[in-house]
């Protein structure tokens, strides 16, 4: 998937690929914290963003459900291992100034991903990607209500005809498991995954400052061999 954007005079671009989840919230804190180390550098136009698709849980249903029903319905017993853990989460989000909903809903992010690809063919993935997670972390966007999604796509720029088309087909499902599959040829078995400059790979969602080191070492290593 590809994003554009124009390298500052005298640069060469950086590629970041990053496989991420709707529902992931690692994803959701790990892409703010990469975000930012962009943003703190004074080279930041010469950095791409290029998200692709990954699911965590295939299998989950489209209907949606309670993060709590979820998890009993995946693992069994009782869901205080899974609100622990979100509280967790919601505790670092909140220290880092993001929302962090704990009634979310939860379901398949297949059809999420498809209209991701179809933003990627207009160079608006990345912005509808930001625009349909924050909402949805935030509590006020549920992106598996279709015309709640059609309205994040339209604020992200994309045209809702067409969006409406692709959530009334199964357009872009082969460019879907196309990243999937690119991220699994890569090792990529949980997400945020990211691969800075095609050198150097990082699981999980690093601290801001590992992004910033990360940052400046693929920038020394591209201008070394420019």
């Amino acid at each position: 998937m590809s994003e554009t954007t124009t390298p500052s005079a005298g640069t060469d671009p950086v590629v970041i690929d990053v496989w991420a989840d709707l529902g992931c919230p690692w994803c959701y804190v790990g892409k703010h914290r990469l975000t930012r180390a962009i943003q703190s550098r004074p080279d930041a136009d010469r950095f791409t963003l290029r998200l692709h698709s990954f699911e965590l849980n295939p299998n989950t249903p489209t209907t949606p459900e309670t993060i709590e029903a979820a998890f009993i319905r995946a693992h069994g017993g009782d869901a205080s291992v899974v609100l622990q853990a979100e509280r967790h989460i919601q505790g670092i989000a909140n220290r880092e100034g993001l929302a962090f909903d704990l009634d979310r809903p939860n379901a398949n992010t297949f059809t999420f991903h498809r209209v991701l690809q179809f933003a990627d063919t207009l160079g608006l993935a990345e912005p509808f990607f930001s625009t349909v997670q924050d909402g949805f972390f935030a509590g006020t966007l549920n992106p598996f209500d279709v015309e709640e999604l059609v309205s994040a796509a339209v604020q992200a720029g994309l045209p809702a005809d067409e969006v409406r088309q692709v959530l009334a087909s199964d357009d872009f499902a082969d460019a879907v498991r196309a990243d999937i599959a690119d991220g699994r040829a890569l090792g990529v078995t949980g997400v945020p995954f990211v691969v800075f400059d095609h050198r150097y790979a990082a699981a999980g969602a690093q601290s801001e400052d590992g992004y910033r080191q990360a940052l400046e070492q693929v920038a020394r290593e591209s201008a070394a061999t420019r």
